[in-house]
């Protein structure tokens, strides 16, 4: 068995190709909800749904986020209906008391609907409608993630890093705090990064099932180790676990140069090198490193090179087959 911890689109990538190594009935997937929002009274869980979607083979692959050829006739009707009453479109942070009332696993994270600031399709939309409306009715996050799913026919076990909510926000030279998805998605990656913070990590705690998957060897995919990953090792007892079994991680870099994403300004905010060596200081608790073959980075660890350009499934099923390797050599 293998668990992959997921986040942002570079453990996805890493999934079309994990059946040619591990049987994925037998895998377990956990994903960041650091980044999740709730938007107009619906929860978005958005490195949940990438698996979700993706393991479906609906995932809209251009983009990396929501249901392949998806309507958004109510996103638009929403940003019409603000310019025709005159309602500002930016990003409408609900105040202190709305963020931390009422339903517990969206508290910090609070959007108002007016005028979206984030795309959501028609059919993507149902998804958070139906997740919402199970936490509503009193279960937990694990238990609305297995019932979606199922639905969608899911071949792994995707698990919520926690039923606890967590909040990534970004702290910016300006003095600004940036829900994540508004750094991201409203603002760009733009604002210079100061810091970045996990918002009730403190107070979170890992799943029963969490911690059974973590007890299996561990796969990260080539995701953002500040804003992806970081979450879940802000929460107490994961990276404990981590340490206590086998780990492979694929750097997101060639050396200073990252894939994709706001990787490099994340980690130079909050004080790693924006490279591969940054990544590998980032986790003192990986036993190897998946790295390019032109990546010049030299890790204190053992090492397995390989092209690491995820572009396509063949891509996909080379990276796995190196972090197979890296796992036979470390476990």
């Amino acid at each position: 068995m293998v668990t992959f911890l997921a986040g942002g689109t570079g453990t996805p990538k890493l999934l079309d190709g994990a059946s040619a190594r591990w049987d994925l009935d037998d895998a377990v997937v956990v994903a960041n909800t650091g980044d999740d929002v709730e938007l107009g009274g619906h929860l978005v869980c958005p490195d949940v749904d990438t698996v979700l979607f993706a393991g479906d083979d609906v995932l809209d692959r251009e983009r990396w986020w929501g249901i392949d050829g998806d309507t958004t006739e109510t996103h638009d009707e929403l940003s019409r209906l603000a310019e025709a009453a005159g309602l500002e479109d930016s990003p409408r942070y609900l105040d202190d008391d709305a963020q931390t009332a009422g339903r517990e696993i969206a508290r910090w994270r609070r959007f108002s609907g007016v005028a979206e600031f984030m795309e959501i399709g028609d059919r993507d939309r149902a998804v958070h409608l139906t997740r919402t409306g199970l936490l509503d009715e009193g279960h937990t996050l694990t238990e609305v993630i297995g019932t979606l799913a199922d639905a969608f026919g899911l071949e792994v076990d995707l698990l919520p890093m926690s039923d606890d909510p967590v909040a990534t926000l970004v702290h910016t030279e300006g003095s600004e705090t940036l829900h994540f998805q508004e750094y991201w998605v409203a603002r760009r990656g733009e604002p210079a990064v100061a810091d970045v913070e996990f918002r009730g990590a403190d107070a979170a705690e890992p799943t029963d099932a969490v911690r059974s998957a973590l007890a299996d060897p561990v796969v990260i995919g080539p995701s953002n180790p500040v804003t992806s990953i970081g979450p879940m090792l802000a929460v107490s007892g994961i990276e404990a676990a981590l340490e206590a079994t086998p780990v492979v991680a694929v750097s997101p870099f060639v050396g200073d140069e990252v894939f994709s994403g706001p990787a490099a300004e994340l980690m130079a905010g909050v004080g790693l090198e924006p490279s591969t060596a940054g990544v590998v200081d980032a986790y003192p608790f990986a036993d190897a490193f998946v790295l390019d073959d032109d990546d010049p980075t030299e890790p204190d660890r053992h090492v397995e090179r390989t092209d690491t350009r995820l572009d396509d499934v063949d891509d996909a099923e080379r990276v796995a087959r190196a972090c197979d390797r890296a796992l036979e050599a470390v476990s």
